[in-house]
């Protein structure tokens, strides 16, 4: 297997990688957010029946606030990065072969090799590639060809490393 592609220097394509590799990373804020807001609100809703309501309702509401925050924190970080990383468009390549997955961007280069990939989660625009437990880079289907993209799919999904959704 020999795949090799370009990523044109849009300047939104790096909004897009930085916030599908957050995604992966923050998930956890949101469900700790809606954990913590469930905890606040059902407290609250119990409290307002008893004496001890009135000592219990500030802890309940500042349950609540930090649980809403937890929820936002995600999709805040996710605007930032992608409001950040548009000064960072610049052309690039792809190189993939059996052995490993090389990438280019402007001048700088460097690769990880299959040995080393954990696990390739599929979302909707990115392949994001693991190695270890952290998500180390991305594979655009977008840029890839068709038979390309197949080729490849069916070579993660021999190996064991394909992951749906």
């Amino acid at each position: 297997m020999h795949i090799r592609f370009d990523v044109p220097a849009d300047p939104a394509y790096p909004g897009r990688v930085a916030a599908a590799l957050s995604t992966v990373r923050l998930r956890r804020y949101g469900y700790i957010g809606v954990v913590l807001a469930g905890v606040g609100a059902i407290g609250l809703a119990v409290s307002q029946g008893f004496a001890w309501g009135d000592q219990v309702s500030p802890l309940c509401i500042a349950l609540l606030l930090a649980g809403v925050l937890s929820m936002l924190y995600s999709p805040w970080v996710r605007s930032r990065a992608r409001r950040r990383s548009d000064r960072y468009a610049v052309e690039g390549a792809y190189d993939i072969t059996d052995d490993n997955i090389m990438m280019r961007s402007g001048s700088e280069s460097g690769g990880i090799a299959w040995d080393g990939v954990a696990q390739v989660k599929d979302t909707p625009e990115f392949w994001i590639v693991y190695v270890g437990r952290m998500p180390a880079t991305v594979i655009p289907r977008r840029l890839m060809s068709a038979e390309d993209a197949e080729t490849l799919r069916a070579y993660m999904a021999e190996r064991g490393l394909l992951q749906s959704r």
